[in-house]
Parts: structure tokens; C-alpha cells; sequence
């Protein structure tokens, strides 16, 4: 049995992990702003906990865990780009994580291993393929995910492990990037997004959460992980084979001008990405369940 705090556990990927975590007969503690919503959303914890980065009434908490697992930070997508959420993106992850480092470094019994959520938006736009080793990117969310990364890592110099997750765009039924995408689909005006060109670097939802249970459980795990599909594509193959699994066509492209009047500058996230290669993963051992886009949404859309 594993001792496992997480943040951020009653967000999207949160919920999920404390889930399968509780599941194996984990004690799973939620650090959460708001305690009630948290039980609401995960029942059977053992333990709750009210987190506020800018107190420090929680640290004590942190002694005799097995492992941290970091994933709280602002929806990049929430709103539209403007100074001051681009400043809210920044600090709700650097802030955060520089506060849990602090506090890990005080304690007499540190955990095995701290993991913190990354992206795979590290990368940028790139044509060529890249892995965990590749350079970031030179745009806003590279510099976010690189200097997020960046302070996690100082928990290595403690003698704590430490797991920076790239996660790639994760698919799931009921939540997510390919909700709106379905509802595009069933009203038959469903299609790629801007030119269709860029590469899509998808991942089935149970594969996000296998790679972060992996990184819990395997001590020789450490640094920079992609997850991500083995199998990248690019937006346009995606919405054929999208299309393909439901029946209905893909016909009609969202245009490159209605996304950035709509979403501004935050657009880029939508209308680039790279071709992401988990290669680290799989070297360290983890097997993916889903490789291809075909079986993984064949998966979710047919239970």
C-alpha cells in the first residue's frame, strides 16, 4: 500500500488517478481548496485536507508519504489570453510547486518521489519529431511547462525523486478535448481545426493515468516523461479516423481566423503542436494499453 497526497485531484486527470489510486487500496490524501467539493467528488480518501499555496498550516501533513503528486494550476483554456492569465498560468504552477519544494525540504521524512504534471506544449511547434530529451520550445506555454519543470526539479538536490509528466491531449468520453469534438460530429459539421496540418499528439485517458501510477510505483523512473501516444497524427488523420469510428463524415474545417478571433492569442494551442515521441516511456518499461487512435476511440465511444 502506497501513502499518496495529490493536488489538484478534483480536476479532470485529478479525479482520475485518486480514483484508480483508492481502487488498489492506495491511502490517497486530497490537498484541496475547497474540502466539500473534494468529497463530493472522490469519496472514500482517507484523508482531506485544505490546501492553500500561501499558508502553511498543511506541510506536516507531507511526513511519512510515499509519494507527492502534484497537478493544480490554472486551465490554460479557461478564458481568453490576456496579461494578467497568462501571469495567473505562470504563477499558479511555479508558485505552487516552489511552495511544496519548500516545504518537502523541511521535513524529517521525505516522500520516495514528487510528480508533478507537465505538457507536452514543452515542444512548441515542430515538424521533426521530439522526445523527453528534445529542447523546449521558444513560445509562452514552452517557457511555462520548461520553467515549471524547472522548479520541480529542485527536489532532486533533497534526495527526492522527481517525474515531470508530459501530457499530451488526452481523450476521453465524457470530458475533455473530444467532447466538443463528438458534438461536432453528430450535427455533421465535424472536421479538423485550422488547416488540419498540425500534428495532434493524443492519448487515451487510461494510458495518462497508467504512466502516472507507473511513476508512483517504479523507484528507477525519474525526470521527463511524455505521455503521449506512440502513434502521433496529425489533426486532419485524427477527424478521418474520428469520423471513421462514429459513422459520420469529416467535412467541414473550423477556420484559422474564427479561432483567434475567438480565442486570441490562446489559439496557437489549438491550431499547432508537435509530433511527440514517448520514447523514455517505453524505454523505462510502460506499456501502452492504446497505441492507436482507431482502438483507443473505438474504446471510449462503443462501451
Amino acid at each position: 500500500m502506497k501513502k499518496v497526497i495529490i493536488t489538484g485531484a478534483t480536476g479532470f486527470l485529478g479525479k482520475r488517478i485518486a480514483k484508480e489510486l483508492i481502487s488498489r487500496g492506495d491511502e490517497v490524501t486530497i490537498f484541496t481548496r475547497s474540502v466539500e467539493n473534494a468529497k463530493q467528488k472522490i469519496s472514500n480518501a482517507y484523508d482531506y485536507v485544505e490546501w492553500n499555496p500561501k499558508l502553511n498550516n498543511w506541510s506536516h501533513k507531507l511526513e511519512d508519504k510515499d509519494a507527492l503528486v502534484h497537478l493544480a494550476g490554472e486551465n490554460v483554456m479557461a478564458k481568453r489570453w490576456n496579461p494578467k492569465h497568462k501571469k495567473n498560468i505562470l504563477s499558479s504552477r511555479i508558485d505552487g510547486t516552489r511552495t511544496l519544494v519548500n516545504a518537502i525540504e523541511r521535513l524529517k521524512n521525505k516522500p520516495e518521489v514528487f510528480i508533478t504534471a507537465s505538457a507536452v506544449g514543452y515542444y512548441g511547434n515542430l515538424e521533426k519529431p521530439v522526445n523527453e530529451n528534445s529542447e523546449p520550445g521558444k513560445d509562452f506555454l514552452a517557457a511555462v511547462v520548461n520553467a515549471w519543470e524547472k522548479e520541480a526539479g529542485k527536489v532532486e538536490s533533497y534526495g527526492v525523486r522527481r517525474v515531470s509528466i508530459r501530457t499530451g491531449i488526452v481523450l476521453d468520453a465524457n470530458e475533455g478535448a473530444l467532447v466538443p469534438m463528438i458534438n461536432q460530429f453528430k450535427f455533421f459539421v465535424g472536421g479538423p481545426i485550422g488547416n488540419g496540418k498540425q500534428w495532434f499528439p493524443w492519448v487515451h485517458i487510461e494510458d495518462v493515468v497508467g504512466i502516472f501510477l507507473f511513476a508512483i510505483d517504479n523507484q528507477n523512473v525519474c525526470g521527463e516523461l511524455n505521455a503521449s501516444s506512440p502513434n502521433p497524427m496529425r489533426m486532419n488523420e485524427f477527424c478521418k479516423t474520428l469520423g471513421s469510428v462514429i459513422h459520420k463524415p469529416s467535412l467541414f474545417k473550423v477556420p484559422t481566423l474564427i479561432i483567434k478571433i475567438v480565442f486570441g492569442e490562446a489559439a496557437e494551442v489549438l491550431l499547432t503542436g508537435a509530433q511527440v515521441i514517448p520514447e523514455k516511456t517505453i524505454k523505462a518499461g510502460y506499456k501502452f494499453k492504446f497505441e492507436t487512435a482507431e482502438e483507443a476511440l473505438k474504446n471510449l465511444l462503443h462501451k
